[in-house]
C-alpha cells in the first residue's frame, strides 16, 4: 500500500470539503491514490455532499422519539419543504433520533463523531444521505430527558414543532392523559418558563423597571405605581410561566391546579419537573436569491 502523510488528508479535504475521516478512509481504500481517493468520495456521495456546505437548511423537521423512561426530542434540517415530507428523510431524523437514545451524546459535535457501526460515524451516514436526496442535511439541536417518571412528547403538523415533557410520577390512564394535555397547552402557549422560581432577578427587575415607567407614563401618580407594577408582573408570571398559565382548554383553571386535580384523581403525587419545546427553523434565515443571482454569482465564480 502506497504510504500518505497527513498533508495528503488536508490536501484531499480541502479539495472535497468532505471529513477529515472520510478523507484519510479513501486514500486507505485507494492505497494512497490521490485522484482515485477524490473517486471513492465521490461516488460515495461525500464530496457531493460538501458541494452543498454553503447551502441554507432552513426546513425540515422536529422529531421526537422515546424508549422506556428516556425521550429524545431533536430538529434535523434540510433545504425545501418537499424533501422535508418525504419519507427518506424521516428515516434520516429517526436513525439520528435512536443514535442520540443509544450514546446519549453531550452536543451535536459529540453526536456526529459517535459510531454508528459498519466503520461510520453520524457525519459521514448523514454526507451518504445527502448525496442519496441530494440536499444538506445538518442536525441542529437535540435534548434528552431520563425520566424516573415517565416521558411525553408532542409533535405538531408533521414536525414543524415539537414539545417534550419529564414527569415525576408512575404512568397511567389519568397522568398519561394529563401529560397529552399539557403538552397540547405547551405547544399553543409556548412558556418561556416552567414556574417563576425560574425567572432570574435580572428578568424581574428589568421587567419591573418597564412597567413601571409604562404606569408613569400613563400619568399614574408614583405613591401607587409600585401597587400597580406588582399586579402586572403577576400578569407576566401568569403569561410566560408554564404552571401559572391558564389551561387553553379550560381557562378557569391553571396548569398547576390541573395538576392538583390529577394528583387527587390518580391517587399519586404528579409533578411535572421540566419541558422543552422547538419551533422547526426557529431563528434561521432562508435563502432568497432568485435565479438570475444565482446564475450571476457562479459565473462571476467561473471567472476568477
Amino acid at each position: 500500500m502506497a504510504e500518505f502523510t497527513a498533508k495528503d488528508v488536508m490536501k484531499l479535504r480541502e479539495q472535497t470539503g468532505a471529513g477529515m475521516m472520510d478523507c484519510k478512509r479513501a486514500l486507505v481504500d485507494a492505497d494512497g491514490d490521490f485522484e482515485k481517493a477524490g473517486e471513492l468520495l465521490r461516488e460515495r456521495g461525500i464530496a457531493k455532499a460538501a458541494k452543498r456546505a454553503s447551502k441554507i437548511a432552513a426546513e425540515g423537521v422536529v422529531y421526537a422519539l422515546v424508549e422506556g423512561k428516556t425521550g429524545v426530542l431533536v430538529e434535523v434540517n434540510c433545504e425545501s419543504d418537499f424533501v422535508a415530507k418525504g419519507d427518506k428523510f424521516h428515516e434520516v431524523a429517526d436513525a439520528v433520533a435512536k443514535q442520540i437514545l443509544a450514546v446519549k451524546p453531550a452536543d451535536v459535535s459529540a453526536l456526529l463523531s459517535s459510531d454508528m457501526g459498519g466503520g461510520r460515524n453520524v457525519e459521514t451516514y448523514i454526507s451518504e444521505q445527502v448525496g442519496i436526496i441530494g440536499e444538506k442535511i445538518s442536525v441542529r439541536r437535540f435534548t434528552i430527558y431520563e425520566s424516573a417518571g415517565f416521558v411525553e412528547t408532542y409533535i405538531h403538523m408533521g414536525g414543524t414543532m415539537g414539545v417534550m415533557l419529564d414527569f415525576a410520577c408512575p404512568e397511567n390512564e389519568t397522568t398519561k392523559a394529563l401529560a397529552h394535555d399539557i403538552a397540547l397547552h405547551t405547544a399553543f402557549s409556548k412558556p418561556a418558563y416552567l414556574a417563576k422560581s425560574e425567572v432570574s432577578a435580572e428578568t424581574l427587575e428589568k421587567e419591573k423597571a418597564i412597567l413601571k415607567q409604562e404606569v408613569l407614563n400613563e400619568g399614574k401618580p408614583e405613591a401607587i405605581a409600585e401597587r400597580i407594577v406588582m399586579g402586572k408582573i403577576n400578569k407576566f408570571y401568569e403569561e410566560n410561566c408554564l404552571l401559572e398559565q391558564k389551561f387553553v382548554k379550560d381557562d378557569k383553571v391553571s396548569i398547576a391546579q390541573l395538576i392538583a386535580q390529577a394528583s387527587k384523581a390518580a391517587g399519586v403525587p404528579v409533578e411535572l419537573k421540566k419541558f422543552v419545546f422547538y419551533v422547526m427553523g426557529q431563528g434561521l434565515e432562508k435563502k432568497t436569491e432568485d435565479l438570475s443571482e444565482e446564475v450571476a454569482k457562479q459565473v462571476e465564480a467561473m471567472k476568477k
